[in-house]
């Protein structure tokens, strides 16, 4: 079972993302797509708010969110660009979430107190040039050597690796085993010796997002940095994957929050374009396509709230996750296309708010498992069920 925040205090906190959202970063976009990155005194602000610690455990200095509750905060939070949400996605998510569900005290004593705040930002460093879905052919390698052990590789579309204080690494630790048992998880200090960030990657969307290549060479880190310690050597594609499975709960949710705001430029929009002597929204054709917004996000709302709820009574929810990541993920994809529609040529300018929601939005089908591996994941898994396995 997952503890939540009482709902008193947490309806408090909500109301308060969703000012913060919609009255200080909904005007901020332009600045952010002009600078490719988050304004400073906007960090600040993200700080303050705890936004950094939403599913930390309150010991550490966390708000200790359920994940039905950080499920709503992010939706809040993703009205505004989805990039300022990523400054916070990976201590929120991916990046910590590792240490609290498996980390030794000693790590977490380490480094949950700073990654609380925001004064530590952490990154998931588990995609390479040659493995972004396939995670468990992952080539990086880390051999031992005494009671340490030297690890070479790239990873690549590393999220927040330039901002990075430490981040969870994957490496091959068992060199004869070329699937996911032989991986184990690391905590690396990013200014381990060895250790090369190189320039961002320019993006189609998502500007003010942070991605780049972390090649290492010859970085060499004591077993005991393994997540977990030693006693989990090899086992960090388990941990990858408890990982990813709240963190698709994250990404849909993302989904629902930018789909919203699509549907509200697009109803806005057509409230006020005059065709014909009327509003645009009096046409029946352009109800339809609003009518679809609103139904496919009412479905999409619903699938990843009820699949956080599972997942906080029970600790997993893997088919449940996957079809919420594909399903919600897809549908920011139609709704994107349709408010552009609605706009018409005015949703191809960049004067419009649309026209880059819907670039932002095309990545969101892509991380943290394509829609493809998703599918595979969920047909896998109703297999399995229908065999009894």
């Amino acid at each position: 079972m997952t503890h939540a925040m009482d709902d008193e205090t947490f309806s408090q906190v909500l109301d308060t993302v969703r000012r913060f959202a919609r009255e200080r970063l909904v005007p901020a976009e332009p600045q952010l797509e002009a600078l490719d990155d988050i304004p400073a005194d906007i960090v600040q602000d993200m700080r303050d708010l705890g936004l950094f610690g939403l599913s930390i455990p309150e010991e550490y200095g966390g708000l200790a969110l359920s994940t039905l509750q950080e499920s709503q905060v992010v939706e809040a939070l993703c009205y505004a660009s989805m990039s300022f949400r990523s400054l916070v996605g990976t201590n929120v998510g991916i990046g910590a979430q590792g240490i609290v569900m498996e980390g030794t005290e000693a790590q977490k004593q380490q480094y949950l107190p700073g990654l609380a705040s925001g004064e530590l930002i952490a990154s998931f460093a588990l995609t390479e040039p040659d493995h972004g879905s396939d995670a468990s052919h992952i080539r990086t390698s880390a051999r031992a050597d005494g009671s340490d052990f030297i690890i070479n590789g790239t990873k690549r579309y590393i999220t927040n690796a330039i901002r990075a204080d430490v981040f969870t690494l994957f490496a091959r630790t068992n060199p004869d085993d070329p699937g996911a048992g032989g991986v184990s998880a690391f905590l690396l200090p990013a200014d381990t010796p060895g250790i090369t960030i190189a320039t961002p990657d320019k993006k189609m969307g998502q500007k003010g997002t942070k991605t780049s290549d972390v090649i290492l060479e010859d970085v060499r880190i004591p077993a005991d940095c393994i997540v977990g310690g030693p006693k989990n050597l090899n086992r960090g594609f388990r941990t990858a994957m408890k990982v990813l499975d709240r963190g698709r709960i994250h990404v849909s949710s993302m989904a629902v929050g930018t789909a919203q705001r699509m549907l509200d430029e697009a109803l806005t929009y057509a409230m006020t374009r005059q065709q014909f002597g009327v509003p645009i929204s009096d046409h029946q054709l352009v109800q339809g396509l609003l009518a679809d917004c609103q139904a496919e996000l009412a479905a999409g709302r619903a699938l990843v709230r009820e699949t956080a709820r599972k997942y906080d009574a029970t600790g997993a929810a893997a088919l449940e996750a996957s079809c919420a990541k594909y399903f919600c993920t897809e549908m920011a994809g139609r709704v994107a296309d349709r408010a552009v529609q609605v706009h018409g040529g005015a949703g191809y300018m960049a004067e419009y708010p649309i026209e880059r929601l819907y670039r932002d939005a095309r990545l969101l089908r892509i991380y943290e498992g394509t829609s493809q591996i998703q599918q595979i994941i969920i047909a896998r898994n109703i297999i399995k069920a229908a065999q009894g396995l």
